[in-house]
């Protein structure tokens, strides 16, 4: 954990990336993420959020990524 107590393992190395491409990931995870929460308050959970929610972000954050090597490997120039 870090300073902020914020679970930092499985994170998307910020330097490397355009934003444009942090863009796609993160509207195809939030897809990944909704197919998964029967409703908005699962999202939340409380005032300190819900390790479920936690779980399910960072796996589709994980998928969204793979997905994009695997366009990437399609359309590779």
């Amino acid at each position: 954990m870090d300073s902020n107590g914020e679970q930092n393992t499985n994170m998307i190395p910020s330097c490397g990336m355009d934003e444009g491409r942090k863009r796609v990931i993160g509207i195809m995870a939030a897809i990944l993420v909704s197919l998964h929460m029967e409703r908005a308050d699962d999202l939340f959970g409380g005032p300190q959020g819900s390790p479920r929610t936690d779980k399910l972000i960072s796996a589709s954050v994980q998928w969204a990524e793979a997905i994009m090597r695997k366009i990437d490997d399609v359309f590779r120039t």
